[in-house]
């Protein structure tokens, strides 16, 4: 029982930086295209 909540724990953790990376990934290429003053030029 206590794996199988580590395994959620972790899969749940993992998610959320991958969540976090793309996100943050899709929102700069947004704001590139939408702003002059993004910096990533």
């Amino acid at each position: 029982m206590q794996e199988i909540l580590a395994f959620i724990a972790l899969g749940f953790a993992v998610a959320f930086i991958i969540k976090k990376f793309f996100w943050k990934k899709k929102k700069s290429k947004k704001g590139c295209g939408t702003d002059d003053d993004c910096g990533c030029h």
